[in-house]
């Protein structure tokens, strides 16, 4: 019996994390795919075939990215830009979606630096990301004080922190490797 629980439990070890890869891999394809797919699907009837919603998502927004470089196309996006951050309510959302997307994909990437942070009052130490380096531009008091991000194990939420910049310590560690860490519990050093 002992045998049978090990080799049970050496198949959930193996082939689950292998299944969940590979069904969060489908879902986000049928999710990705629906979103220009739905559209096209009345269209082409039977002719349909599954991964064209996904081709012209990416060409859509490729278009569109282009065309905001571009003097019409850039005057269309600062107009849109304008128009939402001057809504009340929606400017706040709006925004915070907007800075959070340049964070991670635009030119000034705010979660790029690791950072080790030691707990008042004890010998513990916390990673984290510096996501601003400005937060006297915020409230000037705190000018001496940089916003540490602090993700949560195993969630998408996670804790800003407004920390002397004396008391951080930036390391020398790829945020892709910090953060696998982190949302690991520490179980996953690389």
């Amino acid at each position: 019996m002992k045998t049978i629980i090990k080799h049970f439990i050496k198949g959930i070890l193996t082939f689950v994390p292998i299944g969940l890869v590979i069904y969060l891999i489908y879902k986000l394809f049928l999710f990705l795919d629906s979103l220009l797919g739905n559209i096209l699907k009345p269209f082409m009837d039977e002719n349909y075939i599954p991964g064209i919603g996904i081709i012209l998502t990416f060409v859509l927004i490729t278009v569109l990215g282009w065309l905001s470089n571009r003097f019409i196309g850039g005057g269309i996006v600062r107009l849109v830009d304008n128009l939402l951050t001057n809504i009340p309510l929606v400017k706040t959302l709006y925004s915070v979606i907007k800075d959070t997307i340049h964070s991670f994909l635009g030119e000034k990437k705010s979660f790029s630096k690791v950072a080790l942070v030691s707990l008042p009052g004890t010998n513990m130490k916390c990673l984290g990301f510096i996501t601003s380096e400005n937060v006297g531009d915020f409230y000037q008091p705190l000018n001496t004080h940089v916003a540490v991000y602090i993700p949560q194990t195993f969630q998408v939420a996670g804790v800003t922190f407004l920390i002397p910049v004396e008391d951080v310590e930036i390391l020398d560690v790829k945020a892709e490797d910090a953060m696998k860490f982190i949302l690991s519990g520490g179980m996953t050093s690389k």
